[in-house]
């Protein structure tokens, strides 16, 4: 890790903003918006192409020595790619979503995520938003928030 990188923790709860101010930021510093959900998604989306079905846990572990994933800043935003291909709205399907929460669920999905979000941000300037992010994924972060406003304040 370089002593200039920096890391930004957003957490809270669903629906509370953090995404929409995680991506404002990002932005803002030209820093590299890591969406953990999309990680997840993505996952799913390697997954579902291989013809692994969700809650077939062995092969979704098995699966893992394959993926390569990568985040990029293209355009002010965070780019995921999966294998060299740019990944888009097809992790946001109904099929994906279902994906995405079973893989969740697997302890060495979430090992193996938690090692590629914390080699991004070894290389990049990072804003991550999600579950655990300043406890778990980024206890190092220079700046740890809270997260949480009505719908109203968003």
């Amino acid at each position: 890790m370089t002593e200039k990188t920096k890391k930004i923790a957003l957490d809270g709860p669903s629906g509370s903003g953090k995404s929409t101010l995680a991506k404002k930021l990002a932005g803002h510093y030209g820093f590299v918006y890591i969406d953990t959900g999309a990680l997840y998604r993505t996952i799913g989306l390697f997954v579902c192409e291989r013809g692994i079905a969700s809650d077939d846990v062995k092969g979704i572990i098995s699966c893992l020595p394959d993926i390569k994933i990568e985040m990029k800043l293209e355009n002010g935003g965070g780019a995921v790619y999966l294998g060299g291909r740019r990944i888009g709205d097809e992790i946001r399907t109904p099929v994906i979503s279902k994906y995405a929460s079973d893989v969740s669920k697997v302890p060495e999905v979430r090992e193996f995520l938690l090692e590629t979000q914390r080699a991004i941000a070894r290389e990049n300037n990072v804003i991550m938003d999600g579950r655990d992010i300043g406890t778990v994924i980024l206890p190092d972060a220079q700046a740890k928030l809270f997260v949480f406003a009505s719908a109203e304040a968003r």
